[in-house]
């Protein structure tokens, strides 16, 4: 085990509708002199908001934003972690990026796409579970609208850490408290979410409570404001917990198709 403690910063904020260097310089301001720090989450899509306009705003892998992540990767020591509009091969996608300081680059797609907002009409989904490993933690990756189905999330003893980026609207808030404490409980894991706040450019709010929620289901809620908040989240607690309490050894077995 390389470190217990796993320290994580949550950035809430509101992203300034498709304005990638507004965002960008936000960014640079409130994570300047940030260190000790083992994970910076971003929300989704942290540099352009929930936006469709996909043309106009992808970036290939090697673009701006991705290297804008190594470099606050290099000087944080930190990962760096948050969801962008990225094209590949003709298609667009919804991806989560996970850019450390040695310039590795993880990624995740989006599986589940809103299609009662159009998302789907824009871009490709995912196909595939990831696992990043970090720190002697195992760590699941999910975009926003993921949370709701819980057959993709499901544990199969195989992460430790739920990371979820959002941009999570105010009329099912509620939805968005409860299913992550669900999460964290019917998977005996660490539950990280970060959601923005704010109002888009097509009306939509946003009401934040990026949260931290432990295995039994207590959660941290950080409300509807501006913020950087860090926790720590122990390795060992949960594992102890997992031992002491081992309902994952009779959970349901299932392929995904």
């Amino acid at each position: 085990m390389e470190n217990n403690e796993l320290k994580i910063a949550l950035i809430q904020y509101a992203p300034l509708w498709e304005q990638k260097s507004g965002n960008l310089d936000y960014c640079n301001r409130i994570m300047k002199g940030m260190h000790g720090i083992d994970i910076v989450v971003l929300p989704e899509m942290f540099t352009t908001g929930f936006s469709m306009n996909v043309k106009a705003l992808a970036e290939p892998m090697g673009g701006l934003t991705v290297q804008w992540m190594k470099e606050k990767a290099r000087e944080t020591g930190a990962a760096i972690a948050g969801s962008m509009i990225i094209e590949e091969n003709g298609k667009f996608y919804n991806r989560f990026l996970w850019v450390t300081s040695d310039g590795n680059v993880q990624y995740y797609d989006k599986r589940h796409l809103f299609a009662i907002g159009n998302e789907n009409l824009h871009y490709t989904a995912g196909s595939q579970r990831v696992t990043i490993e970090w720190k002697g933690w195992k760590i699941r990756p999910l975009i926003c609208y993921d949370l709701r189905f819980p057959v993709w999330s499901r544990n199969h003893d195989d992460y430790d850490l739920l990371l979820y980026v959002a941009n999570w609207p105010s009329p099912r808030h509620h939805v968005w408290k409860n299913l992550l404490i669900s999460r964290a409980i019917e998977n005996q894991c660490w539950c990280v979410a970060v959601n923005r706040i704010g109002s888009d450019g097509i009306g939509l709010n946003y009401l934040g409570d990026s949260a931290i929620i432990d295995a039994r289901g207590n959660a941290s809620f950080l409300g509807y404001r501006e913020c950087v908040e860090t926790f720590s989240l122990s390795w060992q607690e949960l594992h102890d917990f997992r031992a002491k309490f081992p309902i994952l050894m009779d959970r349901d077995e299932f392929i995904i198709s």
